[in-house]
């Protein structure tokens, strides 16, 4: 864990991994802060620190209450380290500020009278539900994965030119305090899962899972065996942040592109799906995904009608797929996390999903939509427009209904089946059909205007 200066304890922004404490808090209030970080991914707390200036020197009182409030308060005791700064107050007069270290628990932690904390950006929540809970325990032994060592490795896998880059990022004196500041070394010396990954010399060695498949399909369904239509298929391998960024460069080469009027007022060339919104779904996909699963890589499927990345792994903790704008800041796997963070190379899972649900709608795209299952997380990127309120209004009626059963159909639907679904009258549905088929939201296939067989599909981007 890194230490902080004198300076820093009064000007850093509190965070995930910071908070401060004044003199005066009573014990019970500061376990809370300590099990909140206990439970997520560690941290520091100044306790002296009142209005982001040094109160003084703690009494006797107030001393034996800091150094008790793991002991008396916190079930299983978190544990602390602590170190003291000297310094003066803003009227010169002594001071000290004690800075209580807590590594990050394999185990969940709550306070003795059963209350669970959780420390999530620079606030602490308490987990009221059992069943939160639950999921913060399960969630224990993946997120922590990153942290456990790798067996018959040492500092000799991990590459030196990539370790002392990190280490100068980060403000390190050294490679070896840089090692040490972010626990990618074991007491036993062995390299942890986020050491290799991030910079190992071959990360394959040991995860040979751990890859990126980059695919393009010719059709919007994907086929098996001799009608497979497979365009372009290439997997990615290295380190996490090589991978990301050979893989960028790959997908940007397979995109269609198109003009739009950029923030600065111009018109520029971009893909379709904002690099924004794919890459931060990649990004996010290859951080938070679950490395403790083997047997699998991360997914990056480009179709006519969309895009769909898919990673091994449950969302973590408390993160629901139902309302992803409403995850808050959460890891998986805090030391790539926060490594990734420092080389900034991506956001928080919570941070990266609101930008995602952001860039779409800044283009006039739907919103992306997230999918679980018992072992995966997809999430797909449709082309499909987002129709406004005053578009809608000039539209017919049931047009918005019959627009949203095209963006859910996996193929093109007839008119009679749309009207069935809808619940609507046949010349009713084609009104409201040829309306937006002129919109340019909805696309007709057919060979005359009184073709039976015709059907409609959601306009193709890609």
């Amino acid at each position: 864990m890194e230490d902080i200066s004198l300076d820093q304890v009064t000007t850093r922004a509190e965070d995930q991994w910071f908070d401060r404490k004044s003199f005066e808090i009573k014990p019970k209030d500061l376990a809370k802060a300590l099990v909140g970080l206990a439970n997520t991914e560690g941290g520091i707390i100044a306790w002296g620190i009142r209005d982001c200036k040094l109160q003084g020197i703690p009494t006797p009182d107030q001393d034996n209450a800091m150094r008790q409030a793991t002991l008396d308060f916190t079930d299983p005791t978190v544990e602390v380290r602590s170190t003291r700064l000297s310094g003066t107050t803003p009227d010169g007069k002594p001071a000290q500020v004690v800075l209580l270290k807590v590594s990050p628990s394999p185990r969940v932690h709550y306070l003795t009278n059963s209350e669970c904390w959780l420390r999530v950006g620079d606030e602490t929540k308490q987990l009221k539900k059992i069943e939160d809970i639950q999921e913060l325990a399960y969630s224990k032994g993946e997120r922590t994965h990153d942290s456990t060592p790798v067996a018959n490795t040492s500092v000799n896998d991990i590459d030196p030119t990539l370790l002392q880059k990190y280490a100068s990022t980060i403000g390190s004196s050294s490679a070896d305090n840089a090692l040490q500041a972010r626990h990618l070394l074991t007491r036993e010396d062995s390299a942890t899962v986020g050491a290799i990954l991030m910079l190992g010399k071959d990360p394959q060695e040991f995860f040979p899972h751990a890859t990126i498949r980059v695919l393009k399909w010719a059709e919007k369904d994907r086929h098996y065996g001799r009608n497979q239509l497979l365009e372009a298929d290439r997997h990615f391998t290295g380190t996490i942040p090589s991978q990301i960024e050979e893989a960028r460069k790959y997908i940007l080469s397979l995109l269609p592109h198109t003009s739009r009027l950029g923030r600065e007022g111009a018109f520029i060339r971009e893909p379709v799906v904002p690099t924004d919104a794919w890459l931060e779904g990649l990004v996010n996909a290859a951080i938070h995904r679950s490395y403790s699963l083997t047997g699998d890589h991360i997914r990056f499927e480009i179709y006519p009608d969309r895009i769909e990345i898919t990673n091994p792994g449950r969302f973590p903790g408390l993160a629901d797929p139902r309302d992803p704008e409403s995850i808050s800041r959460f890891a998986r796997n805090p030391t790539i996390a926060r490594m990734a963070s420092e080389l900034r190379i991506g956001q928080e899972l919570g941070e990266g999903i609101r930008r995602i649900f952001s860039e779409m709608r800044d283009v006039g795209f739907t919103d992306p939509a997230y999918s679980q299952t018992n072992g995966t997380v997809t999430l797909r990127l449709g082309t499909a427009r987002r129709v406004s309120e005053q578009d809608l209004a000039s539209l017919p009626t049931g047009a918005a209904a019959i627009l949203t059963v095209l963006q859910r159909a996996d193929t093109p639907l007839g008119t009679g089946d749309i009207a069935t679904m809808v619940n609507m009258s046949r010349p009713s549905t084609r009104n409201a059909l040829t309306a937006l088929r002129d919109a340019g939201y909805i696309t007709w296939q057919g060979q005359s205007p009184r073709d039976p067989r015709a059907t409609w599909a959601i306009k193709d981007a890609l």
